[in-house]
């Protein structure tokens, strides 16, 4: 598998994961105030999947 496919498919991976993410923070959000407790690791967790993703996009824009 090439560097472009290996990136491509952790993407790909990553994307769905940031999707699901995404989903989690908002159920938070909209059952507050329950389970505020969770809100700073949902976040930092969705942070971290969205800056990868970000990372993962140059590194694919570099190699065009």
């Amino acid at each position: 598998m090439s560097e472009r496919e290996t990136l491509e498919e952790e993407l790909r991976s990553l994307t769905f994961s940031a999707g699901q993410l995404k989903l989690d923070l908002h159920d938070l959000a909209e059952d507050l105030p329950l389970d505020w407790e969770r809100i700073p690791e949902v976040a930092t967790r969705t942070h971290a999947a969205y800056a990868r993703i970000a990372d993962l996009r140059e590194q694919l824009a570099a190699l065009a």
